[in-house]
């Protein structure tokens, strides 16, 4: 017990040592960046090039950590070193580009438009509200955004603002987790490559999604941590005492460690979450197999010994780790899914509402290989090495076991998405492959290490040759890195050519008709008298609810709503609306409407009409989204219960 409180105690103080460390070099390099006025990234090279010098800033920090460690050397700095190095390479990688911008990476279009809604919704309140509807639990996970919500709040920011800060910061936060998490797991030196190889990765390819992003860095370190404590078998199989008690089992702390995981994995994404899971229930079966079939060979070459385990009393002490890593991880998940669950038990959901499985692009309808990706032919090359290493080693290295346990799963959960199309949804595997880069990049720079270290061998250790190895890892991996905001380019330039909450673009260039969201904001606060979470608002320009965290009465798509919002029975309610004949029977059917009715409508106008344009769910089409018009005439709203007011192109209606 003391040895388990020790080593689960340590773990947990460096993490929180390293985090404080990441937060603080995250949120002072970007208030540095925010104190020049930097020009455009897309009209500029100037802020690509100041990337490219933070990033060997960051090597250096993390080539110094490493000879640290290798020299024995200052261990505490060698391990502030790395997390300093980690954490202010994705800040310079990510807040330089933008540091012109308030907006984060894809600004307020496409799906981030959702997720700076959930954000701003929980910056003004602490309670799991839905992102849009009034009076409904939280459905999509709020643990990213609940925490950046209460960060934001305590700073004093608007969501929308708040999200750019918290998404690079958080993204700081866990690849220097990360890092720590593989310092526990293998050699120190190995763990800042690794970590920095991972991070690297995980920045170009899975940044945009900052959410899952978090869990993209922790997911290879988290498996093999999970492999640690479900395969043991130096304790289930060689080790028994004469009367048959097995030797107690040890590896409580990789337990507790993969449980906590998975269980942060539900509260902050539920297809990572379900990944996990079903990763984590592999490697249990895995490990089962395993051992009967060590335990079978072994029986070949002599006879039964009183008191052996047999097949259930091998999986006895797996099946108890696994029941104590659902436990862990379910307690954890109820946190946020609790509200939601308990609320569709009263009152069960009449349609599938979201319908957020129904999405198949083309990148969804194959399996994907990035080990021969010959469009980044640097992580193409690394992805390869690493697809050798986990073949030669699966075999002798338990890391190459995890991890490639973790690669099939992946594999498998794509081919169980394509072969559920025929039933009419997909499992959204297309999502996944960000975790799959950085698997195989993972096991890419154990290969290069391991083979490095072969080739030193074969050569007869000359000792020039660890610094060729020395140098190419830096040279690659910076060739690497400053592609990264090519990479990212145009999730960059969105950033610059959306209008941000204040009615500016960063390009400088005339904004949208966001514009003239704050007119409409102030026009609503004065015109209801009440504060902007008790108003519900019906409109198709769903981005004015990224801005101000006022209720909606219809969400983005069906793919963004809550179920027990009933999407398509509130859009065939609305059509309903714009075909009444007076003001009278309008506000008749408002009145009788079975969710909350809309306290105003923000229409745009055409001729004699205000319009909506709505979507509905097209699955299995691509796009899987139909946008179409619901035209409301104006006579309906002439009439002294509604004030109606002209902002732009706008039409704001409030209800009296």
């Amino acid at each position: 017990m003391r040895a388990f409180v020790r080593q689960v105690g340590s773990g947990v103080g460096e993490a929180v040592v390293a985090v404080l460390v990441a937060a603080v070099v995250g949120a002072v390099g970007l208030y540095a960046f925010s104190t020049v006025e930097w020009p455009a990234f897309n009209s500029s090279n100037v802020t690509r090039a100041l990337t490219t010098v933070g990033q060997v800033g960051a090597a250096v920090l993390l080539v110094a950590s490493v000879v640290l460690i290798r020299v024995r050397r200052w261990p505490w700095g060698a391990k502030v070193l790395a997390w300093a190095g980690i954490s202010g390479f994705v800040t310079v990688t990510l807040g330089m580009p933008l540091a012109a911008t308030k907006l984060y990476l894809f600004g307020i279009s496409v799906d981030q438009e959702f997720r700076t809604e959930y954000l701003t919704r929980l910056t003004d309140s602490a309670a799991l509200h839905d992102m849009t509807y009034a009076e409904l639990p939280a459905f999509y996970p709020a643990g990213w955004f609940w925490l950046g919500g209460r960060v934001a709040n305590l700073l004093g920011m608007a969501g929308w603002e708040a999200f750019k800060p918290w998404a690079i910061v958080s993204l700081s936060m866990a690849a220097t987790l990360a890092t720590v998490l593989w310092s526990k797991l293998i050699r120190a030196d190995w763990a800042v490559a690794v970590g920095a190889a991972t991070t690297a990765v995980m920045v170009a390819f899975a940044a945009p999604e900052a959410y899952s992003a978090v869990l993209v860095i922790l997911f290879a370190p988290a498996m093999v941590l999970a492999w640690g404590a479900l395969y043991r078998p130096a304790e289930w199989l060689e080790k028994f005492d004469a009367a048959g008690g097995s030797a107690t089992a040890r590896g409580w702390g990789a337990v507790v460690g993969t449980g906590l995981f998975v269980g942060v994995s539900g509260m902050f994404y539920t297809l990572f979450f379900a990944v996990a899971v079903f990763t984590v229930t592999l490697m249990a079966v895995l490990a089962w197999l395993a051992l009967l079939l060590r335990r079978h060979a072994d029986m070949v070459h002599r006879r039964p010994r009183e008191g052996e385990p047999g097949a259930l009393g091998l999986l006895g002490p797996i099946l108890v780790r696994l029941i104590a890593i659902g436990a862990i991880a379910g307690a954890l998940t109820l946190i946020t899914w609790g509200p939601w669950l308990l609320r569709a038990a009263r009152d069960r959901p009449r349609s599938s509402g979201g319908s957020a499985l129904h999405y198949l692009p083309e990148s969804g309808s194959r399996l994907p290989f990035p080990m021969f990706d010959f469009t980044h032919p640097l992580l193409g090359a690394l992805c390869l090495l690493g697809t050798v290493w986990l073949v030669l080693r699966v075999g002798s290295s338990r890391r190459a076991q995890a991890l490639s346990i973790s690669v099939v799963a992946i594999y498998l959960w794509a081919l169980a998405s394509m072969a559920v199309t025929a039933a009419g949804t997909t499992l959204l595997a297309f999502r996944l492959e960000p975790i799959l880069q950085v698997l195989l990049a993972a096991a890419g720079a154990f290969g290069f290490v391991e083979g490095a270290r072969a080739i030193y061998q074969v050569f007869d250790e000359p000792a020039r040759m660890r610094g060729v190895t020395a140098a190419v890892a830096v040279l690659g991996a910076l060739a690497f890195t400053q592609s990264i905001p090519a990479v990212l380019a145009t999730e960059i330039t969105t950033a610059y050519t959306d209008t941000d909450g204040d009615g500016k673009r960063a390009d400088q260039r005339n904004p949208s008709a966001v514009s003239h969201y704050r007119a409409i904001d102030e026009a609503l606060l004065a015109q209801t008298g009440r504060p902007r979470d008790a108003t519900v608002v019906l409109t198709a320009d769903t981005s004015f609810l990224s801005y101000y965290p006022y209720y909606g009465f219809q969400a983005l798509t069906s793919h963004y709503a809550n179920p027990l919002a009933d999407f398509p029975a509130r859009a065939a309610e609305i059509e309903r609306w714009s075909e009444r004949k007076s003001p009278t029977d309008l506000l008749e059917a408002l009145n009788h409407c079975p969710w909350r009715a809309p306290d105003a409508f923000l229409f745009r106008r055409g001729g004699d009409e205000y319009t909506l344009r709505l979507a509905e769910d097209v699955y299995p089409n691509d796009p899987n989204v139909r946008r179409y018009t619901v035209a409301f005439p104006k006579t309906l709203f002439e009439d002294p219960h509604f004030q109606v007011t002209d902002i732009g192109p706008f039409t704001l209606v409030v209800r009296r």
